[in-house]
């Protein structure tokens, strides 16, 4: 593993630690986790997208445009 070095404020950093104490956890442990949350998203972001491509592949409206009415019924 690798060591970085991050600058924050010290306020932020000390609210920051209160609230990983609050979860049982350390501020250390929540910043492991951030790298892979943060590259994660644009991975995240393309496995919607092709979900999105995959439904509208294999639901038709014949071309009909909905309503706002429509879209927002339950």
């Amino acid at each position: 593993m690798k060591n970085i070095t991050f600058g924050a404020d010290d306020g932020l950093i000390e609210a920051a630690r209160r609230r990983a104490r609050s979860e049982r956890t350390t501020l250390n442990a929540q910043f492991r986790l951030w790298p892979a949350e943060y590259a994660g998203r644009d991975l995240q972001a393309a496995r919607a997208m092709e979900t999105v491509r995959e439904l509208r592949r294999s639901i038709s409206n014949g071309g009909r445009r909905f309503t706002r009415a429509e879209m927002n019924e339950r």
